[in-house]
């Protein structure tokens, strides 16, 4: 792992785009099932959109399983387990990577975040939001599934993006987390996108899309728009494996190049 010291605990930082008072937008990051990508694609994310310019904040919002340092190297010191528990500050948890974005990192295999209660959920949720002000951008790592903790925090976010792949399991249960946040989440001011990951083309990525979308007009009278597609890229893997953020490692890649242009439409507000 990559040693604590190239990590600067710090409070958030007060410079860059965000004026004071102004809420950075938060943006979840969810899936259906696990296995699609949907951590790599918050890492790749938050990365991008700090290479274009913005103040990025990353936090791993998954309670039982989070993984966020673990693909990035980093052993933090403090973690949102910790100062949940303390009640003390969020900003006392967040590191600085040397990319350029800022981290919140969660905490796997304790039970402490998991077992939260409404009270200590709406802590997190709110102080969060308190966060924000000193960020253009959150991005809000979920946990797989439709848990009732996970579906409060997506409606919570200001966007949700769904990542999904082709596989047929992967479709059926991304249906179901859109199906859920129209109920959740029905103001129009707090959409769902769809990220289709490790599309073997641009066209098949597309096809992909187009299934999930059907579904969705038919039985919700509703579209979710399309995020991005992502091509596959075994490149991927090799960055997960050397715990190495994907777009330092491999910048010229097809998959960095779909992911820079995810990027780009959230910042042109889409």
């Amino acid at each position: 792992m990559t040693s604590p010291t190239l990590l600067a605990p710090h409070g958030p930082a007060v410079s860059g785009r965000s004026a004071p008072g102004r809420l950075g937008q938060m943006i979840a990051v969810a899936s259906g099932k696990g296995g699609v990508g949907k951590t790599w694609f918050s890492v790749t994310l938050a990365h991008a959109l700090t290479r274009a310019g913005a103040r990025v904040l990353l936090v791993d919002w998954d309670l039982g399983l989070a993984n966020l340092d673990v693909q990035l190297g980093l052993a933090p010191q403090t973690d949102l387990a910790t100062v949940l528990r303390d009640r003390r500050p969020l900003a006392d948890a967040v590191l600085h990577h040397q990319v350029g974005f800022d981290i919140l990192a969660g905490s796997s295999g304790t039970g402490a975040i998991s077992a939260l209660d409404a009270g200590g959920l709406a802590y997190m949720l709110t102080a969060t939001r308190g966060l924000a002000e000193q960020y253009d951008y959150v991005i809000c790592d979920l946990a797989a599934g439709i848990d009732p903790t996970v579906r409060r925090m997506a409606a919570f976010a200001d966007l949700l993006l769904v990542v999904v792949t082709d596989e047929p399991t992967s479709l059926t249960d991304a249906y179901a987390v859109l199906k859920l946040h129209r109920q959740d989440a029905p103001s129009p001011t707090r959409p769902a996108r769809i990220v289709v990951n490790r599309a073997s083309s641009p066209s098949s990525g597309s096809r992909t899309y187009t299934t999930l979308a059907r579904a969705c007009q038919t039985f919700l009278g509703q579209t979710p728009a399309l995020a991005g597609i992502i091509r596959r890229d075994d490149r991927v893997a090799d960055a997960i494996r050397r715990q190495t953020p994907f777009l330092g490692r491999h910048p010229t890649s097809a998959a960095a190049a779909d992911v820079e242009a995810v990027a780009r439409a959230v910042l042109q507000g889409g």
